[in-house]
């Protein structure tokens, strides 16, 4: 019940937020701040006014919508593939780490988006330029959040697993994987909403559909409108993808959650 008192209250201050702006748009009829009711409106009409057979979606939605859920999840899982992999070796290589450790600040401190000028000269405009943009931007939350995992794993636990004669890979994802996870997670929804930043500015500056790209043209030809419905439809997707990803966090660490409940007086 509690939790569902949590959530009531979470969703009257988006629909007071909602409020205010509907009202505070309506009395001062500015043209480049229209409306909610006129933003959710021509969200409808350019996303769900759809026929039935298609459950609403227009042919704008597999036009641009679908390709940048695409490109924005093809980055992110290279990001996670290669931030957790290369986590746990920085972080259970203590040598590895020594020499590793002042590339990766130097590397991580690059604003992506400095990187879009050469990337477009080595990949081009297509969808791989987007793909790879996303995970190098995306892929350090995950990295050091992983190697600070790996490098706080209990050192008991994994010395009682020598002792039981465990092999690597059973330590590796028996003990040190499952006390990593927390700040695994901590770190893959940060990159999530990074991954989203980045495929929109990817999108504005080389492309000729998605999302980014319908906002940009939006704005170019003064099609207010369309502009804040591209805006919502990016708030309410970004809000989707980390529900969706805290679902799974929490079936994921449902043991961790429950350990910390019976460690706590």
């Amino acid at each position: 019940m509690r939790g569902f008192g949590r959530l009531v209250e979470r969703w009257a201050v988006v629909l007071a937020v909602g409020a205010v702006w509907q009202l505070v748009t309506v009395r001062a009829d500015e043209v480049f701040f229209p409306p909610l009711s006129d933003i959710l409106v021509r969200a409808r009409d350019n996303w769900l006014s759809g026929p039935a057979s298609s459950l609403f979606l227009t042919p704008a939605v597999g036009a641009d919508v679908a390709p940048s859920l695409g490109r924005l999840a093809a980055g992110w899982l290279l990001a996670v593939v290669a931030g957790v992999g290369l986590g746990m070796a920085i972080g259970l290589i203590r040598d590895l780490g020594d020499y590793v450790d002042p590339l990766v600040e130097f590397v991580r401190a690059i604003p992506p988006p400095a990187l879009v000028p050469p990337f477009l000269v080595v990949l081009g405009i297509g969808t791989r330029m987007k793909v790879v943009l996303i995970a190098v931007g995306v892929v350090w939350p995950i990295l050091l959040n992983t190697i600070d995992g790996a490098r706080s794993v209990d050192q008991a636990a994994l010395d009682t697993g020598r002792a039981f004669r465990t092999g690597r890979v059973r330590r590796l994802t028996h003990i040190v994987l499952p006390a990593a996870a927390p700040k695994i997670f901590a770190g893959l929804r940060v990159s999530l909403s990074i991954a989203l930043i980045l495929m929109v500015i990817s999108e504005m500056v080389a492309a000729n559909g998605g999302i980014g790209f319908t906002i940009v043209t939006a704005q170019r030809s003064f099609a207010i409108l369309d502009m804040w419905a591209g805006i919502l439809l990016l708030g309410i997707l970004g809000y989707l993808l980390n529900t969706l990803l805290l679902v799974v966090e929490g079936r994921v660490l449902a043991w961790h959650r429950g350990a910390r409940g019976r460690g706590e007086p």
